[in-house]
């Protein structure tokens, strides 16, 4: 990846300059965004449209700020970055809601509402009506808005074409995700199973619940994001970005968020990939193999360091949360992770319980 040498020194290399970074520029930013979006949301016409965007921006705001700090590498694209990112975000954030607490159970409903992710990130495209098979229609152009504004600032990106097609295949697995997790819950599991058989030869070390994991993080679209804002980008270096990040890096990231739901989403009846193990010692031997996977996968990354820290601090991040110590096994096993942790996860843990404090 030597045409992306020019762009490490951008990278922050220690937690220090990474965490000074997000309290003086990221957070304050991603606030801004969220702001913006909160008072468009309050003026959506429809109750529960606007009931579960307003609700998807108030108790969602983290996964904003965790994916934005990806922008912390690049500061002077930072007014790109940011927006990109929180835009993107809030449609996932939105449609997770909307379809976990669905008025309808209808796949095709699930689909056309996340066709607005793929129409986002590939400018070619006209909108749709993404409401059309779903009682609540009126959202007052709140969605187009959000996919307007991620083309607005993905044509702010020079190296956006290389990336194109490694953000395409993961917003569309992303997309097959959503659709299978929603329906109904006596069809869900065949249904992802048989999805998972389709692309298995991608990760064939991986457990069916575990591959369905990695498809439904926004991390590596975000890394590619990131890529694109350097005009030297390259489709084999973006390729090489896509394979560091899925399966291993974004399978860390879902497999911790449904750790900590566990009994969040028993008691909602939601799907929960972690329930698939027939124990917790098991879950916690897949956890930590996933750990060591996306470890030796970001080796192959300029500025390594810096992704070594998005792992150490996804590790943080979610074994910080209040909801582990109100699970008693699922503390027991956050412990365990937590287990002879590098300095530098405990500096994350640490900042996490500070932001979340400021919230």
């Amino acid at each position: 990846m030597i045409e992306l040498e020019q762009d490490r020194n951008q990278f922050p290399r220690e937690p220090l300059r990474l965490m000074s970074r997000v309290y003086k520029f990221i957070l304050p930013d991603v606030r801004k965004e969220l702001e913006g979006w909160r008072k468009v949301a309050g003026e959506i016409p429809d109750p529960e449209l606007r009931k579960q965007a307003l609700a998807s921006i108030q108790t969602k705001e983290f996964h904003c700020q965790g994916g934005a700090v990806y922008a912390a590498a690049n500061l002077p694209k930072r007014h790109i970055l940011i927006p990109l990112i929180v835009a993107f975000q809030t449609i996932s954030d939105y449609l997770d809601n909307l379809c976990d607490r669905s008025t309808s159970m209808n796949a095709d409903d699930f689909r056309l509402l996340h066709q607005s992710m793929l129409d986002a990130v590939n400018p070619g495209t006209e909108l749709e009506d993404y409401y059309a098979l779903r009682e609540e229609k009126d959202d007052g152009g709140y969605l187009h808005q959000l996919v307007q504004t991620c083309r607005d600032n993905i044509a702010l990106l020079p190296g956006y074409l290389a990336a194109k097609p490694y953000i395409q295949d993961l917003v569309g697995l992303y997309t097959d995700l959503q659709v299978y997790k929603h329906i109904k819950p006596s069809l869900r599991e065949d249904a992802l199973i048989q999805w998972w058989d389709q692309h298995k030869e991608r990760t064939p070390h991986l457990q069916w619940n575990e591959f369905a994991a990695a498809t439904g993080s926004t991390l590596g679209v975000f890394m590619l994001f990131l890529a694109a804002s350097n005009k030297e980008l390259d489709q084999g270096s973006a390729e090489t970005i896509r394979d560091a990040y899925f399966p291993h890096v974004c399978g860390l990231h879902i497999m911790l968020d449904y750790l900590i739901d566990q009994e969040e989403d028993e008691i909602g009846g939601d799907l929960n990939f972690c329930s698939y193990y027939d124990s917790k010692e098991i879950m916690l031997q897949r956890i930590a193999y996933i750990v060591e996977g996306a470890r030796h996968d970001i080796k192959k990354l300029p500025a390594s360091s810096f992704h070594r820290m998005i792992i150490e601090g996804l590790l943080a991040l979610y074994l910080s949360d209040p909801k582990v110590s109100q699970q008693q096994e699922i503390y027991d096993v956050s412990k365990r992770l937590m287990k002879r942790s590098p300095l530098m996860r405990l500096f994350f843990f640490a900042n996490s319980k500070w932001i979340r404090k400021r919230l």
